[in-house]
């Protein structure tokens, strides 16, 4: 595998992992714009076990997870009593935050930046990001995902039904954050430097972007957008010129004709008739 395809593809891999830390409070009927300050917690966190602890890679990162899963308990209890806009603007600000406590954090190099010893090599990063994708289809097939599917569609009926309505949201914001860190920590280790600078409010809406795109209707949807959003820009490379104004009208007209995304439940439904029909 050369150089240049092993860099796309562990891209594609922090882009999935990020992808799928959005996506878990989507479900829930949550737009969290704050991803990117959940993943610098994980970076942060792991890289200085690492560098000032000696602590082995394999035990820094779950750490760094935890440490941002714990945040968003802490954080989301309060901020999840917003709705709408109103929650994406919180989850922006508490995004902007983070991002400059670590910018204004000598311990771990300010805005200089802060190198980090150990690597985590690409197969490495493919494995992080093949066990999230595992972890959520894990998920898909459980009692979590027809509650989370719930508290979206009806709040209301939800809670009748006797389902915590809050604690869901609390659980899937936790737990989306919780991945957005363990995505960080591999990144940090990966590069082997962190910076602020890199977890800005951009890198949060790009991710957004790839779960709207490929749909929340279905587990699948975060990974087929954050895939298209990584290597169709790359495949248009040739037209250097152009390729940016092509894919941002091919992304209008798509969206103006499909908003629901790329990958819904009732396509989902009609390959499986379709593959059932073949085999039969």
């Amino acid at each position: 595998m050369s150089g240049y395809l092993t860099g796309v593809l562990v891209v594609l891999a922090f882009n999935v992992i990020a992808a799928y830390a959005v996506y878990l409070p989507l479900a829930a009927g949550q737009l969290n714009l704050g991803i990117a300050g959940f993943m610098a917690i994980g970076a942060y966190g792991a890289a200085f076990l690492t560098n000032e602890y000696a602590w082995p890679l394999w035990a820094a990162v779950p750490v760094g997870a935890a440490a941002a899963g714990l945040t968003g308990i802490l954080i989301g209890i309060p901020v999840l009593r917003t709705h709408g806009i109103y929650l994406a603007m919180a989850t922006f600000a508490l995004g902007q935050v983070i991002s400059a406590i670590f910018l204004n954090l000598e311990v771990v190099g300010g805005a200089a930046g802060y190198p980090v010893t150990d690597y985590a090599g690409p197969y490495a990063v493919f494995a992080a990001a093949g066990g999230v994708v595992a972890l959520m289809l894990l998920i898909s097939r459980t009692r979590f995902q027809l509650y989370l599917t719930a508290v979206k569609s009806d709040p209301t009926v939800a809670d009748l039904m006797g389902i915590s309505v809050r604690g869901m949201q609390v659980a899937a914001f936790a737990l989306g954050a919780a991945v957005a860190g363990f995505g960080g920590a591999f990144y940090a280790h990966h590069y082997n430097f962190v910076e602020a600078q890199h977890f800005s409010v951009l890198l949060s809406v790009y991710t957004v972007l790839y779960v709207l795109f490929g749909g929340t209707q279905t587990v699948w949807g975060p990974l087929v957008g954050a895939a298209f959003f990584t290597l169709v820009p790359e495949l248009l490379r040739a037209s250097n010129e152009w390729r940016y104004a092509l894919f941002a009208v091919f992304i209008i007209l798509f969206m103006a004709v499909r908003p629901q995304g790329l990958v819904t439940a009732a396509l989902l439904r009609m390959f499986r008739r379709r593959t059932a029909e073949g085999e039969a």
